[in-house]
């Protein structure tokens, strides 16, 4: 006994195989996948979710202090026998 699809009420009578799964679906059930364009897959578990890798990265946020304290310089201290990069100043 042969087993036909019911394509009736579709907008196109049309039968198409999925990509993933092989399956014989009516051809207005397929659509294309969102990580790869180019498969038509089915709606039943074939079809996966947006990969957040391929997105766009995200803009970087300019960020500023709001109260920022002026570099000393380290010439300028006061004091003797500082020491600096493993050095005493003498």
């Amino acid at each position: 006994m042969a087993i036909f699809l019911d394509t009736r009420g579709y907008s196109d009578i049309a039968i198409a195989v999925c990509d993933r799964c092989k399956m014989k679906r009516p051809h207005a059930e397929l659509s294309p996948d969102f990580n790869f364009p180019g498969l038509m897959v089915c709606e039943q578990g074939c079809k996966d979710d947006k990969d957040p890798y391929r997105l766009a990265a995200r803009k970087t946020e300019r960020i500023n202090i709001r109260f920022p304290r002026p570099d000393d310089n380290l010439n300028n201290l006061s004091g003797a026998g500082i020491p600096y990069n493993g050095l005493v100043n003498e």
